[in-house]
C-alpha cells in the first residue's frame, strides 16, 4: 500500500500542488487543495513549510489553510490503517468529515478577509521561477520503491510505543473506568478528549491503536475518533512554529475553528455509532 500511494504522490509535487490549486478559485479551489492534502504526507508541523511557501506564492489564504487542515487529518497511509482497525465504513465517514473540516474552515477564514495578519516578510514569491521536474516511469517505480523503508523507519517508534500503550490500556485499566469517563453517553467526553489531544505531538501511526483499545474498552467512537483527530490535526509544535508565520488573531481563528470542526465530528460519530 506504501508503495501504491507514493506512486502516487510522485505526480505532485509542492510545486505542482501549488500550480493545479493556482488554477481554479472559490470554492472549487478550496475542495481541490483538501483533496491534494490527502495525498501528501506531511504532519501537522511538517505542513507549515509548504503553508509558508503556498502563501508567499500568492496563493489565497483560505485555500491554504484548507490543505493546512487536511494534509496532516487525511492522510493516505493513515486511512489503510484506520480501516484495518475500524472498518470502511467509519473510515469513509471519517475521511468525509476531515475534508468538510478543511473546506469549511478554509472558506471561514477566507470569508473573513485575514491577511493582514499573515507576517510581512513571508510575501515572496519563492515559486514563481521554479520549474517541475518531470520523473520518467521508471524514476517514479524506484521513488515509490525507497519508500516503504523510508516510512518504517520514520514510524515504527512511534507504532511500537502506540501499541504498548494500547496494551496498557487494554490490560490494566478497568473497562468500567474507561467508560465513566469517555463513554459516549457522557457530553463532556468528546471535548475533554479534544483538549487534551490538541497539544500532543505523535505520529498518526502511533494514534490508532491506542484509540482502538480506548474504543475496544467501552470509550465512545466520537471520543477516540476527537482525540485521534485533535493529536493529528493540531500539535503544540505546529503551533508555536505556525505563530512565527501568522500574528496571534489568525492563529486564535485557525486553532479555535479546528477544535470546534473536530468536535462536532467527533458527536455525529457518536451518534452514528447508535445507529449501527
Amino acid at each position: 500500500m506504501i508503495f501504491i500511494i507514493s506512486y502516487i504522490q510522485s505526480y505532485f509535487p509542492p510545486e505542482r500542488s501549488r500550480q493545479v490549486i493556482g488554477q481554479y478559485k472559490g470554492l472549487k479551489a478550496l475542495i481541490l487543495a483538501a483533496l491534494l492534502g490527502t495525498i501528501t504526507p506531511f504532519c501537522s508541523c511538517s505542513s507549515i513549510p509548504l503553508f509558508i511557501g503556498f502563501v508567499s506564492a500568492g496563493l489565497p489564504l483560505g485555500v491554504v489553510f484548507s490543505f493546512l487542515i487536511s494534509s496532516p487529518l487525511v492522510d493516505l497511509g493513515s486511512i489503510v490503517l484506520l480501516s484495518s482497525m475500524f472498518g470502511l465504513n467509519i473510515t469513509l465517514i471519517y475521511v468525509v468529515l476531515g475534508l468538510v473540516l478543511a473546506i469549511l474552515g478554509g472558506l471561514l477564514i477566507d470569508k473573513l478577509k485575514m491577511e493582514k495578519y499573515i507576517a510581512s516578510f513571508k510575501t515572496y514569491n519563492q515559486y514563481a521561477n521554479n520549474d517541475i521536474a518531470t520523473l520518467s516511469k521508471k524514476e517514479r517505480i524506484n521513488f515509490a520503491k525507497a519508500q516503504p523503508m523510508q516510512v518504517l523507519k520514520k514510524v515504527y517508534l512511534y507504532i511500537f510505543i502506540g501499541v504498548a500503550i494500547g496494551v496498557l490500556i487494554h490490560n490494566y485499566i478497568p473497562q468500567n473506568y474507561i467508560s465513566m469517563v469517555l463513554g459516549s453517553d457522557k457530553l463532556f467526553a468528546v471535548p475533554l478528549a479534544a483538549a487534551l489531544g490538541a497539544p500532543m505531538y505523535a505520529d498518526i501511526f502511533g494514534v490508532i491503536p491506542i484509540a482502538e483499545s480506548l474504543y475496544l474498552k467501552g470509550a465512545g467512537l466520537g471520543t477516540v475518533m476527537a482525540f485521534m483527530m485533535a493529536v493529528t490535526a493540531l500539535s503544540l509544535p505546529s503551533i508555536i512554529i505556525l505563530k512565527q508565520v501568522v500574528k496571534g488573531r489568525l492563529l486564535f481563528t485557525f486553532i479555535s475553528i479546528v477544535i470546534i470542526g473536530i468536535i462536532i465530528s467527533g458527536y455525529i460519530f457518536n451518534y452514528i455509532d447508535k445507529l449501527i
